[in-house]
């Protein structure tokens, strides 16, 4: 009767392991990592900003672009808006080239 009971004992608790340990695999497997990321950096005269896929950094981007002055952005804040712009458009499938528009748009100091 004893041995009856330590295996009762034992095998639930090897099924009460197995389904936390289902559970964690199941939690683990359905948490979506972030392809693509984006830092902001300081520059010599303000901020800029890179997009990395994988941690492999595909644009470093130190001035704003589309206007003729070569002038980093003001602040980190500005560096991340614009950075989190074409990090959008990376995903959308769409040109990361940012307009004059946009930079107004999203409140840029030029």
């Amino acid at each position: 009767m004893m041995i009856t009971n330590i295996k009762k004992v034992f095998w639930s608790t090897i099924q009460k392991i197995l389904i936390v340990f289902a559970l964690l695999l199941l939690f683990t497997a359905c948490t979506k990592k972030e392809a693509l990321t984006t830092a902001s950096f300081k520059t010599n005269s303000g901020w800029g900003y890179t997009i990395a896929y994988k941690e492999k950094i595909l644009i470093k981007q130190s001035v704003i672009p589309v206007i003729s002055n070569t002038k980093s952005f003001e602040t980190e804040n500005d560096a991340l808006k614009v950075a989190d712009l074409v990090k959008q458009k990376l995903k959308e499938n769409l040109s990361p080239t940012v307009t004059k528009n946009e930079l107004i748009l999203l409140k840029i100091k030029l």
